[in-house]
């Protein structure tokens, strides 16, 4: 993982090595992404800037990536999982420079085009790739939008590109989210969606069963692949179902010190794991519990209020968002990014995803039918690039320690989203598993964790923390924010006014550091309970009083519900 600057579309008569000197400049804003070097590639017609955060082949593998004869220039922020495969089934002889992963998108652009390579990938990336003979740049996005990826156009009309909104926001009036799933073509001016799958579409899935053993094995291949790295890693551990699931089975295949092929544990003979939270948390404490089954050495690690709220700005400004979950849930994971990196680990697996794959937010509860259940699944992975996935990278990111997300791999999406819904949704009175959210997925892997981590109900990572951390963040905003102010919104606000005077304080700090109109457009909008998309409020009457992001304000479901 690191980041990616880049200016194509370069003029007659440009300063080059005053754009160089700008670019270089510019992508120092991101140099937190990558700490470990800094890459330039620059020719009359783009220029390419790379801060690297070594993950493999550390002492190798520097960019941007150049082909043999220099034609091709390649900027990636990522990891390409099933390099070694890709590189065995290319046709036509390529002379690798280095061993890392990312290098065989040049091989795959050389005798393929992009539509049809890009679906061959299977990894977290963002890249942008210069073809020097054709003047051409192509800029793609991984699947999900795991990694993040910007992009707008400088008051020369040059286009520019960066992993984070900071780095273009003062030099382009367009900025804008890259949408993941696309490419784009400089030579063409055509944005392309290359990621389509059958199961988007209920039509497709309606009647699919998918048997425990295949969900789980598709699971345990998932995260296999993606503990390739040649540094020091670990697994971040809640204590919640879907983070200790990633840690049994990376605790699995770190008991082997080599596997056959892989360097799967180059450096640490047993796992190391990581939780956070407010004095007596309820993550802190089962955490412990899921730590001790594993055999993990864990690190539990507690913050004040106080802490949380003096890394507000930080926190936002990292993060370039104001949603209130997003930077509610942002605040602990920076804290425990910084106590990661100071461990020395460099790369950790997470469990983010697995509620949008298998409707785990408490308000799935009250979906109508297996079609609504697995509508507001899809609607729920198209938003993550704007929500858990912009938070567990950029708030890991922001102190060079790069998260991967097992449950968002997209082979293992391909099994557990054919699934119909109908077994996926909690049916109330039921003795058998889907008395609980994610029943399928416990059933699974029955027998991999205690049963108080196996079948505890669904925290929200921003309560589990501890629920003072909510309810101090709205006490500190209602002492901050008059009710005039927060009457007045709509007009000091105009995009995305905030509802709420929580909302407001975001909204104040995100403005001191990105003021203009688009920076607040690449934030999206619209009312949620507990998580979900604002089609899904329609569900229960209760929902349209009260839209609160925690789980807490689903009633009825959470233990220790919040009043309406």
């Amino acid at each position: 993982m690191c980041s990616i600057f880049g200016i194509f579309g370069l003029q007659a008569g440009d300063d080059l090595q005053a754009l160089r000197r700008q670019a270089l400049d510019l992508s120092q804003r991101q140099r937190h992404r990558g700490p470990d070097w800094s890459g330039v590639y620059l020719d009359e017609g783009a220029i390419l800037v790379h801060e690297r955060l070594a993950i493999v082949d550390p002492a190798g593998g520097s960019q941007p990536l150049l082909s043999d004869d220099g034609q091709l220039a390649l900027a990636v922020n990522g990891e390409i999982y099933n390099h070694k495969r890709l590189k065995g089934e290319l046709e036509q002889a390529y002379a690798f420079q280095t061993e890392s992963d990312c290098e065989v998108i040049n091989a795959l652009y050389r005798e393929d085009e992009p539509a049809s390579f890009l679906n061959r990938l299977n990894g977290i990336f963002a890249f942008a790739l210069w073809d020097k003979a054709k003047a051409r740049a192509i800029i793609a996005r991984d699947p999900i939008g795991v990694v993040p990826l910007y992009w707008g156009h400088d008051r020369a009309g040059r286009l520019r590109v960066a992993s984070e909104m900071k780095a273009l926001v003062d030099d382009c009036a367009d900025v804008a989210q890259f949408p993941p799933g696309h490419w784009y073509d400089t030579a063409t001016g055509e944005l392309v969606k290359y990621y389509e799958r059958p199961w988007r579409d209920y039509a497709a899935v309606e009647g699919v069963a998918v048997s425990p053993q295949d969900l789980r094995e598709a699971f345990e291949a998932a995260v296999h692949r993606q503990l390739m790295t040649d540094v020091p890693y670990g697994v971040l551990l809640s204590g919640g179902l879907d983070s200790s699931l990633v840690a049994a089975v990376a605790a699995r295949y770190a008991r082997h010190r080599i596997e056959d092929g892989d360097r799967t544990e180059a450096w640490w003979p047993r796992l190391h794991s990581f939780a956070i939270g407010l004095e007596g948390s309820p993550d802190l404490a089962a955490a412990k519990i899921a730590a001790e089954a594993l055999g993990t050495v864990h690190h539990g690690f507690e913050y004040t209020f106080e802490e949380g709220l003096d890394a507000l700005p930080e926190v936002i400004r990292h993060i370039e968002t104001y949603d209130v979950t997003t930077i509610r849930a942002s605040t602990p994971m920076f804290l425990l990014a910084r106590r990661i990196k100071a461990m020395g680990v460099k790369m950790v697996l997470s469990g983010e995803g697995s509620d949008e794959v298998f409707g785990g937010y408490l308000y799935f509860h009250k979906a109508p039918d297996a079609r609504e259940f697995h509508e507001e699944l899809v609607r729920k992975l198209d938003a993550l690039h704007n929500y858990d996935c912009l938070r567990a990278n950029k708030s890991m990111m922001a102190w060079g320690v790069e998260p991967r997300v097992p449950f968002l791999d997209r082979e293992f999406l391909d099994v557990a989203m054919r699934m119909d819904a109908a077994h996926k949704m909690v049916r109330k009175g039921d003795a058998g598993p889907q008395r609980m959210e994610k029943g399928v997925l416990r059933a699974a892997f029955d027998g991999y964790l205690p049963a108080e981590i196996l079948w505890r109900q669904k925290e929200q990572f921003s309560d589990g923390v501890g629920y003072g951390w909510i309810d101090g963040l709205k006490a500190h905003a209602e002492a901050q924010v008059s009710d005039r102010e927060l009457a007045a919104a709509d007009r000091r606000f105009p995009v995305n006014p905030p509802q709420t005077k929580e909302a407001y304080f975001y909204r104040s700090i995100f403005e001191h550091f990105y003021p203009t109109p688009a920076a607040a457009e690449t934030v999206p909008g619209g009312k949620s309970i507990a998580c979900s998309s604002p089609a899904a409020i329609a569900w229960d009457a209760s929902f349209a009083k009260m839209a609160d992001p925690s789980g807490r304000a689903v009633a009825g479901v959470h233990e220790q519900a919040l009043g309406v």
